[in-house]
């Protein structure tokens, strides 16, 4: 009988190379693609940037989200951010592209409306796209649509002053704008909606009950995908932060009220959070 040859030992894996990651948005929304990042990546350094002191950006123009995304992603690298990921759906639609321009060698990532896995996902081909004024005028809204609509019935629902009670965390005002703005779209028969904002992750709930039997699409765990993609890159290109590394308490700046955004993310992540002012 021959004898088995005994198992060469595995080499051990290589210890994961750690990159520095600058996330941003209006306010605590861009938490619910932190959340997913950070599940992806979890040796990855986390920096958040809340900008609340000009919060919500729902309303604002296109050249003022452009200057104050230009700003803060320079205030990220100057943390040492080796990307950045734009966790607003206005301010991607707005100046994503603005960014990529001004720092063409610096991965960006930019979020937008799940449209196309709605779109799959919906039997009834009538989706709901929930989302802040300003996304849905966009014209990187309008091209999305375009391309990924089909056959589908896009039912659009601008929902003003939602992402801004989600902020202040006012509950009653929440579930009032959630029925609300709802309503339209289960009246329509849709089958599946979007939410088009990273604030409205933390509403899922209300969402749930407002739309009973309606799938809901997020797309933060895509976002996650693709950060995660970027920093693999960087890692096999050699540009891994070896000083990076994930901490115990999760670094975060705000340029309005520090307090909001700490106790915010102290109710929904599971990290100890030191926000500072942001001034830019």
């Amino acid at each position: 009988m021959s004898r088995q040859a005994n198992p060469v030992p595995a080499s051990p894996s290589p210890a994961p190379q750690p990159v520095r990651i600058g996330i941003f948005d209006s306010g605590v929304g861009g938490l619910s693609v932190l959340q997913a990042v950070r599940a992806r990546l979890p040796h990855a350094e986390l920096l958040y940037a809340a900008d609340t002191a000009f919060a919500p950006y729902g309303e604002r123009t296109e050249e003022f989200l452009c200057d104050r995304s230009e700003r803060i992603a320079r205030f990220l690298r100057e943390q040492g951010a080796q990307m950045i990921v734009v966790a607003c759906n206005t301010a991607t639609a707005a100046a994503v592209a603005r960014l990529r321009a001004t720092w063409p060698a610096l991965p960006v990532v930019g979020v937008e409306p799940g449209v196309k896995p709605a779109v799959a996902l919906s039997a009834a081909h009538r989706v709901g796209v929930l989302a802040t004024t300003r996304t849905l005028a966009s014209e990187k809204f309008r091209r999305l649509a375009e391309a990924h609509a089909g056959g589908a019935q896009l039912l659009l629902q601008p929902c003003p002053g939602l992402a801004d009670a989600i902020e202040t965390a006012d509950d009653t005002a929440i579930d009032v704008l959630v029925q609300r703005y709802c309503a339209p779209l289960r009246d329509a028969g849709v089958d599946v909606a979007v939410l088009g904002c990273t604030h409205y992750v933390f509403a899922r709930a209300l969402f749930e009950r407002a739309l009973p039997g309606v799938q809901l699409v997020d797309t933060a765990e895509a976002i996650a995908r693709q950060t995660a993609r970027f920093a693999d890159e960087l890692v096999a290109r050699g540009e891994a932060d070896a000083d990076a590394a994930r901490p115990s308490v999760l670094r975060a700046w705000s340029s309005g009220s520090p307090h909001v955004l700490a106790s915010f993310a102290q109710r929904w992540l599971d990290a100890q959070v030191d926000v500072r002012d942001m001034r830019c």
